[in-house]
C-alpha cells in the first residue's frame, strides 16, 4: 500500500510520569510510519485540559507533529480562545474539534452546543492558521436524531471551516462506505477518515463499545467472546481481523487511517507493517 495516505495515531492524556514515558517510547516507535500527526484526547469538560495540554507541547517539542483535542463541555468562551491560542504560540497547527461530554452538574448555563459553533470560533479567531480535523460517526452518533440529521451536522462542521473528518471506530466496512456514498449525495466531499481499534480486550471493548454506540458485528463478538480469556489468540485473532478491514477500507478509497491505540504501539505498528505503511 502506499504511504500517500493519511496517518494518525490517537492517545489519551497520560496522567503519572510512567505513563508519560510510555507514550514517549510509543511516539518514536510509531513515527517509523511517517504519521501526519499524534492527537491527544480532552477528558469530558475539559478534566484533562492541562494534562492533554502538558503532553501536546512535549510531543510537539520532541519534533513530532502534535494535534490536540479541543472539546466544547463546560469551558468558557474565554478559556477556548486562550488554549487555542496557547497552541497557535507554541507553533503547533492541527486541532480535533469535537464538541465532547459535558461534565456531571453543568446544565442551565451558556455554552457552545455543537462542534459546528467550536470549528466557527477557532476559524473566526485563527483564520486559516489550524488544520482542523472533526468527528463522523458511520454507525450514526449515539444521540442522533436520525441518519440523515448526523450527516447534516457532518455537512455544518465543514461548511463552518472543518478541513477532515475522522469516524469513530466501526468493524463494517459497508457502514463506512454506505456513510461516504450517503454524505456525498449532499454535497460532502472533504476527506472523511477510518477510526481504526485494534481488538485486544474482549470485555473492555465490548463495555466500550456498548457505551459510544460502535457496532460489534455478532459474528465477531462470538469469536472475541470464545478467545476472551485467551489474549494471546484473541490478540492474534484481531491483527487479521482488523489488518483484513483496513484492506478492504484503503482497496475501496478510503483516504487514510487514524489507530486508536490505546497508549499501546505495539498492535498499532504491527497492523501499520501487516499493510506495507512504513515510512520511505
Amino acid at each position: 500500500m502506499t504511504n500517500k495516505l493519511h496517518l494518525s495515531f490517537e492517545f489519551f492524556a497520560a496522567k503519572t510520569e510512567e505513563g508519560r514515558q510510555k507514550l514517549r517510547i510509543t511516539c518514536d516507535k510509531l513515527n517509523q510510519f511517517g504519521p501526519e500527526f499524534y492527537s491527544v484526547t480532552y477528558g469530558a469538560g475539559g478534566s484533562t485540559r492541562e494534562t492533554t495540554k502538558d503532553l501536546v507541547l512535549g510531543i510537539h517539542r520532541e519534533g513530532y507533529q502534535a494535534a490536540p483535542h479541543l472539546s466544547v463541555g463546560g469551558d468558557s468562551l474565554e478559556d477556548v480562545l486562550r488554549l487555542v491560542q496557547s497552541y497557535k504560540d507554541a507553533g503547533i497547527n492541527k486541532l480535533v474539534a469535537l464538541r465532547g461530554d459535558l461534565p456531571s452538574g453543568i446544565g442551565g448555563t451558556k455554552q457552545l452546543v455543537h462542534a459546528n459553533e467550536l470549528v466557527a470560533l477557532i476559524r473566526e479567531h485563527s483564520g486559516d492558521y489550524f488544520e482542523i480535523n472533526v468527528g463522523a460517526y458511520p454507525e450514526i452518533h449515539p444521540e442522533a436524531e436520525s441518519y440523515s440529521r448526523d450527516i447534516y451536522w457532518l455537512g455544518e462542521k465543514f461548511r463552518a471551516g472543518a478541513d477532515r473528518a475522522i469516524t469513530q471506530y466501526f468493524y463494517n466496512a459497508d457502514a463506512y462506505f454506505r456513510f461516504i456514498d450517503e454524505c456525498a449525495k449532499v454535497g460532502i466531499d472533504q476527506p472523511i477518515v477510518p477510526g481504526i481499534m485494534p481488538l485486544t480486550n474482549y470485555h473492555n471493548l465490548v463495555r466500550f463499545s456498548d457505551n459510544c454506540g460502535a457496532e460489534i458485528p455478532r459474528w465477531l463478538r462470538w469469536q472475541l467472546k470464545e478467545r476472551g480469556d485467551n489474549s494471546e489468540d484473541l490478540v492474534k485473532y484481531g491483527l487479521d481481523v482488523v489488518t483484513k478491514l483496513c484492506e478492504t477500507l484503503v482497496a475501496g478509497g478510503a483516504p487514510g487511517l487514524h489507530f486508536y491505540t490505546m497508549n499501546q504501539w505495539q498492535n498499532s505498528a504491527t497492523l501499520c507493517s501487516n499493510l506495507g505503511l512504513l515510512a520511505k
